[in-house]
């Protein structure tokens, strides 16, 4: 089985980081194909950006289906382009948003969003609504970290998302998280260690969906 995980941003050091944590969890047998486009955003940060990056992943999309991939993965929590993806694809194309919400409905009554700048709230609170995640979505904090600062260890952002996961979870009941910026899926196991709930990566969750999708020739 051949996974095309398309990061839509230009960064490649944020697409080598997302592509080991999709090699993680891929079973014996799956090849992760990770890329960006050769165009767009450094990184998507707001409405802008996401539609910036949007011609660049279809067009990865439309060079996968001649490299006989099996599946898609959009590899940015704003799930850009998901729609549009999935009409020009003959398999699968999951979003890390939607894959992410999925998996912690299954593992949680509630759960909470904590993601990069605060003002992109505002879009993940849409892409809850549209998913019908209203009532399991229990809050979505920002920690006004930019993307591309998750990987400058200056930055201290493990401590910054720690801090907001755990006052996320005190304020809002929720048995779960949801991190909401795939920059930040090699934080996923240390965070769950920490907290002591599970701490949901939308780019390990998509992957896993991809394999079962395909597995039942879906």
């Amino acid at each position: 089985m051949r996974i095309k995980l398309i990061n839509p941003n230009t960064t490649q050091s944020m697409t080598d980081k997302i592509a080991l944590a999709a090699r993680a969890v891929a079973a014996q047998g799956t090849e992760i194909l990770a890329v960006s486009p050769t165009g767009g955003p450094v990184s998507i940060e707001d409405h802008y950006d996401e539609a910036y990056a949007v011609p660049g992943l279809l067009g990865e999309v439309r060079i996968g289906e001649t490299q006989a991939c099996d599946a898609y993965v959009i590899a940015c929590f704003g799930d850009p382009g998901l729609d549009a993806a999935r009409e020009i694809a003959r398999g699968p194309v999951l979003g890390i948003a939607e894959a992410a919400m999925h998996a912690a409905s299954f593992v949680a009554t509630g759960f909470s969003i904590v993601t990069t700048l605060t003002r992109t709230c505002v879009m993940a609170r849409r892409l809850v609504d549209r998913y019908g995640f209203s009532t399991v979505c229990r809050g979505v904090h920002g920690t006004d970290l930019p993307v591309l600062a998750l990987k400058d260890p200056a930055s201290d952002a493990y401590a910054l998302i720690l801090a907001q996961c755990e006052r996320a979870l005190k304020q809002d009941g929720s048995g779960a998280i949801v991190l909401g910026c795939a920059g930040m899926a090699d934080l996923c196991t240390r965070l769950s260690a920490s907290l002591g709930v599970p701490v949901i990566d939308g780019v390990a969750a998509a992957v896993k969906f991809c394999e079962a999708l395909v597995g039942l020739q879906l």
